[in-house]
């Protein structure tokens, strides 16, 4: 529309809902809502304590994925869940509901740090800018927040409490028996009294060193210290977890390579909550994709420890085939594994095959050299089953204790100290990977299972591996024991009753997943709140200690590397301020010198818990009061585990963080400190928004926003390109601020815009150019109650027709399910059907039924609802009001046509209730003249009836 023609419909429509009005109705609603505490949700008791009234209704924990404040401000892509849950959180308070809806940031970690090191801004200066940015812009879009409750994460009255959370897992070990963790303080009293022994020893506790006894409940902690394998990143001067390393084995952030390390960081020990991990997912209301994710990534299986002997030392394995025993032809270690040192010879043994030493003149060379090539790759790139297998033999030999055969020893990147005990016992008749390694390396094979294919017993002549767990096992046998002739069930429990009896395996459970690697060579993370003494025992904080705050410094990156160079080590920036690392403190046995904790905890840290600080955000005594947290999160029926009601964010979580605060709540509710054993009950993954991606001759993105699109082709600057549909961001060019869409059409077109795209947990391409729909669907619903050329409100007092009541009251019955479902594209599409039926009608609005439509458009749109349902003449917020209740009278229709058919053709059509039954309807039919004549006298062999919209006859 040209500015003339513009200037002329708002001189003749001075009240037309156009963006500045728009805008208008927006800020002003927004600074209401603000100064009314209009989202405010009162807790029980406590400093946020309200209307008991309110209270006593249903509760609503909703929230939103923690958002890191990114310099780069938000994109159309990111206010989509939280629109999506504002909606909902409306809805649900206009049907009864407490609602307890807020969002705070997630604010330490990589990008803040990295841009402090760039520009010499500190860390926190821009991360606080960054937020105050990211609230505008989400104020801006109307959501309804409890602002009261929202925090930082980087706010030292946060923080004080993840220190004390981590100081509660510290303080705590995990009770295999009573299947729970319990204080460290029961363990000691246990050692002190006699009533535990002290592993590895016959002395008793009190004879124990300081270090002795650290060195013990180190092996129990929840939180330890230990020397382990790492993924160390050179490139960015850190470790980092499993879950952060890529399946090509790089960063997740930054995509610098990652090498195995052997470094001492703190671990959390997870692996002991991996059976109720499991266990406790099935009473959770998550997507099945997401759960069998988590499934997948703790990896349970049953099967068998294994010793073979090597010397004087053993080879543990753990294998779920038990039953091939016998077939162990050779073994396999991971080249971290650490026995391989130990058991490496001066010299190859005599005889060892040539093709087994990989060139070198001896063992120790061969395995060093293969141990560098290794260090290299990712644990997906070691495992792929199409490559060549590689490896080296280590020069010793073990025993294989059923056969008592001597099997070689051999390290091979397929083999990962992630899984199981990091060795394997090589049954290569059986086992695809172990027939493949065989083959390369000439390794013998013997035949244990019997091959159902008619492949015959020798190994030599197949051209893979046989494995079926519907056979019989065949060749294993030896003086004590035969499982010839059994199948695998059988053949694994007398196996393993042989091994048990011998003191040398047992029946276990094995897990994938790994304790969790808790320490980051960072400067912005959480302190650790941890200081050795001068033994170098660690020691807790007490918690009037807390918080301990970050440290000023001067350089905040830590040393990085050169990204290829695996033979460095972190150095991290808390190390170089020695004022702060060395401290005198009094621990409770007078002032002693001590040296704090130089790392920080990863950015997980924070969103472990946070949930909880949104109950009770500002107790300084407490995690959280009791009695909130069984308000908001406890268990209740359909709930067993607690806690929160709606949790909404990206499928990319499934296991990082979704997994950590799953077991920092379960430690949380062994201890006694809450009542929900789960942090979030029901989990929604919303899709993504994506954008097209324009690209030039050389792959470099172009700026959307300028392509022309000309014969079916995109032009930029005179030059051809192509377009991709991918995602949104900066980088890609084609990045749309939700700034702009409100300032060209206002809040509520984006929201209706964002909800109307489609299912909400599909993605979905952003397309500008329909975003004016919605615009039209505001403009039509302000028009059908307000003048636009005189402001005045238009409706009538009069009842309305039967038609509109029955469009009403369907769309309010649609609306409602949809809402309630969150189906908010299809609840979008009734009420602009229920809109178009009222704006086509011509006539006024019937107030009554003005204000139903008002209060269905609330959630979806709420600063016009509000301004509208204002100048309706009501005083009170819209948001409180109760959500309209369809009348069932209105919402089936009065008649259905049902189609009678005789051989297939129609012969008459009847308006009949919706509610008729099977024989009423039959009679109706058999009784119409239409029907009647086309019989013409015959008899009838059937009739089959589906009330009440068809009825087929059969003739005789």
């Amino acid at each position: 529309m040209s500015e003339m023609n513009s200037a002329a419909v708002e001189t003749a429509a001075p009240h037309r809902y156009t963006a500045a009005m728009a805008a208008d109705i927006e800020a002003r609603w927004q600074d209401f809502w603000d100064a009314e505490g209009t989202y405010e949700a009162p807790n029980p008791s406590g400093d946020l304590a309200g209307d008991p009234d309110v209270v006593a209704r249903p509760k609503k924990f909703i929230m939103d994925m923690f958002p890191y404040p990114s310099g780069a401000g938000l994109h159309v892509g990111h206010p989509l869940g939280y629109i999506a849950t504002d909606v909902f959180a409306r809805h649900q308070r206009m049907t009864g509901h407490n609602v307890l809806h807020t969002l705070g940031f997630d604010a330490f970690g990589l990008p803040a740090e990295q841009y402090a090191v760039q520009t010499g801004t500190h860390p926190r200066v821009s991360t606080e800018a960054n937020i105050e940015n990211m609230k505008a812009q989400l104020r801006r879009l109307g959501l309804g927040h409890d602002k009261r409750r929202s925090f930082a994460t980087i706010d030292p009255d946060y923080y004080k409490w993840t220190q004390w959370i981590f100081l509660q897992i510290f303080n705590s070990w995990y009770d295999q028996e009573a299947r729970r963790a319990r204080p460290i303080a029961e363990l000691v009293a246990q050692f002190e009294s006699g009533e535990r022994p002290v592993p590895g020893t016959t002395r008793a506790w009190s004879e124990l060193t300081a270090n002795e006894r650290a060195d013990v409940l180190g092996e129990y902690r929840l939180a330890y210290a230990s020397d382990a394998p790492v993924n160390w990143c050179p490139g960015l001067g850190t470790v980092l977890a499993n879950e952060e390393v890529t399946a090509d084995g790089r960063s997740e952030r930054g995509n610098y390579p990652v090498f195995k390390a052997k470094l001492r960081q703190w671990n959390m020990r997870i692996t002991a909550y991996a059976d109720r991990l499991l266990d406790d997912l099935d009473a959770l209301d998550w997507p099945e994709a997401i759960k069998l994710q988590q499934r997948n990534w703790i990896g349970r299986s049953e099967g068998a420890r294994v010793d073979f002997a090597v010397g004087d030392d053993a080879i543990t394995v753990f294998t779920t085939r038990q039953d091939t025993l016998f077939g162990a032809t050779y073994m396999v270690l991971a080249p971290e594994h650490e026995l391989v040192e130990k058991i490496v010879p001066a010299a190859w043994p005599e005889g060892t095959h040539e093709v087994w030493t990989g060139g070198h003149a001896t063992p120790a060379e061969a395995v060093d050299a293969y141990r560098k090539q290794a260090a290299s790759k990712s644990d997906v790139e070691r495992q792929a089953e199409a490559k060549d297998k590689t490896g080296v033999f280590t020069g010793a030999y073990a025993v294989n204790p059923v056969s008592g055969d001597r099997v070689p020893v051999f390290i091979a990147d397929y083999v990962l100290m992630g899984y199981g005990t990091g060795a394997i016992m090589a049954v290569p008749a059986h086992d695809s990977r172990d027939f493949a390694f065989a083959r390369a390396f000439e390794l013998p094979m013997r035949c244990v299972v019997e091959p159902s294919d008619g492949r015959g017993t020798d190994p030599s002549v197949w051209d893979d591996a046989f494995d079926s767990y519907d056979a019989k096992i065949v060749n294993s046998a030896n003086d004590e024991v035969s499982l010839d002739g059994l199948g695998v069930v059988e053949a694994k429990a007398r196996i393993t009753d042989w091994l048990m009896a011998r003191g040398i395996g047992e029946g276990t459970v094995n897990f994938r997943l790994r304790d969790w690697l808790f320490s980051r060579q960072r400067y912005w993370g959480e302190p650790f709140p941890i200081v050795y003494d001068e033994d170098g025992v660690a020691h807790a904080l007490p918690e009037s200690m807390l918080p301990l705050e970050l440290p000023e410094v001067e350089d905040y990156s830590p040393r990085t590397f050169d990204p290829d160079d695996a033979d460095t080590q972190p150095e991290t920036p808390l190390s170089r301020n020695e004022d702060w690392v060395n401290v005198t403190l009094d621990l409770g046995d007078g002032p002693k010198k001590y040296r704090r904790e130089t790392n920080t905890m990863p950015n997980w840290a924070g969103s472990c818990w946070y949930e909880l600080r949104y109950l009770d955000p500002h107790n300084d005594a407490k995690l959280v009061d009791p009695a909130i947290e069984q308000y908001w999160m406890g268990p209740r029926e359909g709930q067993p585990h607690g806690g929160v009601d709606l949790y909404v964010g990206g499928a990319e979580h499934a296991v990082l963080h979704l997994l950590y605060a799953r077991f920092w709540s379960k430690v949380l509710y062994d201890l006694g400190h809450v009542s929900s054993a789960e942090p979030f009950h029901k989990l929604y993954n919303q899709g993504m928004i994506q954008a097209f991606v324009y690209r030039d001759a050389r792959g470099i993105a172009v700026p959307a926003a300028e392509v022309e699109e000309r014969d079916g082709a995109f032009w930029y600057q005179g030059e051809k390109v192509s377009r991709v549909l991918g995602k949104m961001g900066k980088s890609l060019k084609n990045a749309v601020t939700p700034d702009e869409i409100c300032a060209e059409y206002g809040a509520d077109t984006l929201r209706l815009y964002e909800m109307a795209m489609g299912p909400l947990d599909v993605s979905r391409p952003w397309d500008t150019r329909a975003v004016v729909g919605q615009y039209r669907l505001l403009q039509r619903l302000w028009r059908n109650i307000v003048d636009e050329s005189t402001g005045e409100v238009t409706v009538v007092d009069t009842e309305p027709d039967e038609e509109t009541l029955r469009a009403l009251h369907k769309a309010i019955d649609g609306v409602g399910q949809d809402m309630a479902a969150m189906r908010f594209n299809t609840a979008i599409a009734k009420v602009t059907e229920l809109n178009n039926h009222l704006t086509k009608t011509g006539a006024p609005l019937s107030r009554s039924v003005a204000e139903r439509l008002v209060l269905l458009v609330a959630p979806l749109a709420p600063h016009i609802a509000e301004e509208l349902w204002r100048r309706l003449g009501h005083t009170e917020s819209v948001v409180h009001q109760d959500f309209p209740v369809a009348d069932p009278a209105y919402v089936v229709d009065e008649t259905v046509t049902c189609v009678v058919q005789i051989k297939g053709k129609v012969k008459a059509r009847l308006e009949v209730s919706p509610s008729i039954t099977d024989a009423d309807l039959e009679t109706l039919a058999l009784a119409d003249e239409g029907v009647v004549a086309a019989l013409g006298g015959a008899g009838i062999r059937k009739v089959i009836v589906r009330a009440p919209k068809l009825v087929n006859i059969v003739p005789a």
